[in-house]
């Protein structure tokens, strides 16, 4: 009796809930994000495989072969060193994918378990979030970012942190609303009356509902966090050499725009490439997720 009340109340507040086939069916009918999707998965598993999609080592210096234009042997190209760019961009997309996907699960957390509290207790609690929410916000992050490397070794995982630790807020406001307007929903008052802990009814009840925009918001937030880490990398405070990045790749790249093109050209299209796809993608879910979403008539 129990479990009927609930589902009826989830049911009622959230309308007709999608399957899995069903959501499926309309991001499928979103073209510009299923191919985005596939275009992820490719730059995904062509990084993690570098070592098996070229002959060439990470750091392999060739003084003969510097600057050589793309062809059959280079497909990329060369850098100064005679280094091939194919394979740095390959290992570069590792570092910027890394960077991308922790730093979103550190604001994630945050964000959710902040915005999570703040939006179901109210008062103080919620005081207490908003202004820390607010604080934050005041300060420029990016200046922020580079004043901290100064301090500290800009390894990967610090940049990583750093980024995630400073990117919380937006996630925590969309958390906080969301739980503003479903605590007073009747499945929260349900599980009141039946004795539920606050905690049980936060994570377990109203969280769930909350999946949809969530994931969104942790797309959108992949595709910040590559495009900070890489403007960190551009400026020299990000992941250092001779690691490859993408945003160092571009740094190392500036000598040679004019004569030699191609060595910006693709760190600086992968990149492009992967932030757009990452957009289109939360689009593409955001009308998949969302029960009332007329995404299944394109």
């Amino acid at each position: 009796m129990r479990r009927q009340k609930l589902n009826f109340s989830y049911e009622d507040l959230s309308g007709p809930i999608p399957g899995d086939h069903t959501v499926w069916n309309k991001f499928k009918r979103h073209r510009l994000a299923l191919l985005s999707l596939f275009i992820l998965l490719l730059i995904v598993l062509t990084s993690l495989a570098a070592p098996l999609m070229t002959s060439y080592g990470r750091d392999d210096i060739y003084l003969q072969n510097q600057l050589l234009a793309p062809g059959a042997k280079h497909i990329f190209g060369t850098d100064e060193l005679g280094r091939d760019l194919f394979t740095r961009v390959l290992y570069g997309g590792r570092v910027s994918l890394f960077v991308g996907f922790i730093a979103m699960l550190i604001a994630l957390s945050i964000g959710i378990v902040l915005g999570s509290l703040s939006g179901y207790f109210g008062g103080m609690t919620d005081s207490v979030v908003m202004r820390s929410v607010d604080l934050m916000l005041s300060i420029p992050i990016f200046f922020f970012l580079l004043f901290l490397t100064l301090f500290f070794e800009a390894n990967l995982l610090f940049v990583s942190l750093i980024i995630g630790v400073t990117g919380w807020m937006y996630i925590a406001r969309l958390v906080r609303s969301l739980f503003i307007s479903l605590r007073e929903k009747e499945f929260v008052e349900a599980a009141r009356a039946i004795g539920v802990g606050r905690l049980k009814i936060i994570f377990r009840h109203i969280l769930p509902c909350c999946t949809a925009p969530i994931i969104v918001a942790a797309t959108l937030g992949v595709a910040q966090a590559i495009i900070i880490e890489s403007s960190l990398s551009f400026l020299g405070f990000g992941v250092q050499p001779p690691v490859p990045s993408w945003g160092n790749l571009l740094k190392n790249a500036i000598r040679f725009t004019r004569d030699c093109p191609w060595i910006a050209f693709f760190p600086g299209m992968m990149i492009f490439l992967t932030v757009l796809c990452f957009n289109f993608l939360g689009d593409g879910l955001r009308d998949a997720l969302d029960p009332r979403s007329d995404a299944g008539k394109r």
